[in-house]
């Protein structure tokens, strides 16, 4: 066993996987410049030195790269494409949703798209066009399998399992998880460290994880809103409030065996994502809950999220747009227990 991060868990994941399979490559921007580091959040520090070959830097131009990375993958190799900021994927969108989301079905089967993009997301002090968080605009998309890791264990299994699987799957990471470290390091991060194994280890994409168990309420999120329900979750248990914390990780699909079994036990929702409220995936979230399991509240689902105004670059203002662990309290302090 070893103590990581998650931008550690990720490398390692990339190089055992190329390792593993010659027909795994990465490509993206400034993810392979010598002396770099290693794209924008130093996941693919170092592997151009053990991996020359297989390591393709790009132009600023993700139309065209993630183009390249669909027809490879329908050629039978399986590219993990990496963008330096999630916001980048409005420019890549057409060669996902058009073409990587579509070909399975369009072919009828006999066309796969095993392609893994890597995207990270989150306000992190760098302005609306770098900061926003992107699942809401993915995870309704047919064909894609969308996840978010929030730890360095899930981070590297859901990787791993990513590039072994034959559908493209879209990973997003929150840039304040990673723990990069040196010119890298972020104000303000959060520690998502793990115990990983030494063995290999897969987790699967389609499920959620209690993080927390509880019997009153239950804390539904993802990335660092996950981090933010876990804290808020100690404070409501010095309330006397028993809460219980679940990781979605899954986008699409939605597990929502998980949280059904969830809510049958607490009766009462709330769950917390970054982006903004209005569209987002805790309305899709919401609506799945009232249609499975409106038998079984006491309340009606609640949701926390960030206003519908681009994210703010201020410090102080990015913090006041950002749902915060006292927001959380204060909506589960709301129910009445």
């Amino acid at each position: 066993m070893k103590r990581q991060a998650i931008a550690e868990a990720l490398r390692d994941a990339i190089a055992e996987e190329m390792e593993r399979d010659e027909t795994v490559f990465c490509i993206g921007e400034d993810i392979a410049v010598p002396g770099g580091w290693g794209g924008a959040f130093t996941v693919t520090l170092g592997l151009e030195k053990r991996f020359p070959d297989r390591m393709i830097n790009t132009p600023i131009a993700e139309l065209g790269f993630f183009g390249i990375a669909v027809g490879a993958a329908m050629m039978g190799m399986r590219p993990i494409a990496d963008v330096q900021y999630g916001d980048f994927l409005f420019l890549a969108s057409d060669q996902i949703i058009n073409n990587a989301a579509k070909m399975r079905y369009m072919s009828g089967g006999a066309c796969q798209v095993p392609l893994v993009m890597r995207a990270p997301v989150g306000a992190t002090g760098r302005g609306s066009q770098h900061a926003q968080s992107m699942e809401r605009y993915f995870a309704g998309v047919p064909g894609l399998k969308v996840v978010a890791v929030s730890n360095a264990y899930d981070a590297k299994g859901i990787l791993k399992s990513a590039v072994r699987d034959n559908d493209p799957v879209l990973i997003f990471e929150h840039k304040l998880l990673y723990g990069s470290k040196g010119a890298r390091t972020e104000s303000g991060a959060v520690d998502a460290t793990s115990e990983i194994p030494d063995h290999d280890y897969l987790v699967q994409l389609d499920r959620a994880a209690v993080r927390r168990t509880g019997s009153q309420v239950t804390i539904l999120s993802w990335l660092l809103m996950l981090h933010f329900s876990l804290d808020a979750a100690e404070k409501l248990a010095g309330e006397g409030v028993d809460a219980e914390v679940i990781d979605l990780r899954s986008l699409s699909p939605i597990d929502f065996e998980t949280i059904g079994e969830s809510i049958r036990k607490t009766g009462r929702v709330v769950i917390v994502e970054e982006g903004p409220k209005t569209g987002g995936v805790s309305a899709e979230i919401a609506a799945g809950i009232q249609e499975r399991f409106s038998a079984y509240l006491k309340a009606p689902v609640v949701r926390i999220a960030s206003p519908d105004v681009p994210v703010p670059f201020s410090p102080i203002l990015e913090n006041a747009y950002r749902p915060s662990v006292a927001q959380i309290v204060q909506a589960v302090i709301g129910f009445k227990f």
